[in-house]
């Protein structure tokens, strides 16, 4: 893994740890057996993740080091997203639907890489099906809180998603990505709002490539 792609995983998490045993989260290894009752919690959080076509809102970042973000998130499906960090931290997130760029904005430098490979694909896909698209590897409920480990079936990148969603409010609360190594990073999110028309230009974004010798 590249450490600008790194560097993106880790530009996707909020707050708040769902303090359920996810260090049990990162040791599965096998896709779990699911109950009737599990089957359909988890059928629940597909329903809501189709439930938008756009969806805006504020999200809050911890890195695997500890380091605190936030910022203001959107989403408009397919494939499109945005994660704009408030200052002092200079990246920017964008996914056009193909290739998701992160951007150092003090330096209007960047990388590129396929939306395909990240974990993303289940969060902006215009319909997903968790139970067909995604390995489960951990599922805990507790309160009305259900957090379901995810292994995206056809990511070509090492790691698990998890999802944390509140089924009393009907409504996805956090996602942590751990990587290959079991780093986690951890995006909560709040203040959400669906169904409104998102400028197209905010998934847009340009990058200074490096010029090439001649």
């Amino acid at each position: 893994m590249t450490r600008s792609l790194k560097a993106a995983l880790q530009a996707l998490s909020v707050l708040l740890v769902f303090a359920v045993g996810t260090s049990s989260f990162a040791a599965a290894a096998k896709p779990i057996s699911l109950s009737p009752e599990q089957t359909e919690s988890i059928n629940k959080i597909s329903a809501y993740m189709n439930s938008f076509v756009t969806l805006q809102g504020e999200f809050t970042q911890i890195s695997p080091k500890g380091n605190v973000s936030k910022g203001v998130m959107f989403i408009s499906k397919p494939g499109k997203l945005r994660f704009e960090y408030s200052p002092p931290n200079p990246f920017l997130l964008v996914s056009d639907g193909k290739w998701v760029t992160l951007k150092n904005r003090a330096k209007e430098k960047g990388d590129q890489f396929p939306l395909a490979a990240t974990p993303l694909r289940l969060v902006v896909s215009p319909k997903i099906d968790l139970l067909q698209e995604a390995n489960i590897l951990g599922f805990e409920q507790a309160d009305g809180i259900t957090s379901v480990v995810l292994e995206d079936r056809k990511g070509t990148i090492g790691g698990q998603l998890v999802l944390i969603f509140d089924e009393t409010q009907n409504q996805l609360q956090q996602w942590i990505i751990i990587d290959g190594k079991g780093r986690r990073t951890t995006v909560s999110l709040a203040n959400l709002e669906s169904g409104m028309t998102i400028n197209p230009k905010l998934f847009e974004v340009k990058i200074n490539r490096p010029e090439k010798s001649k």
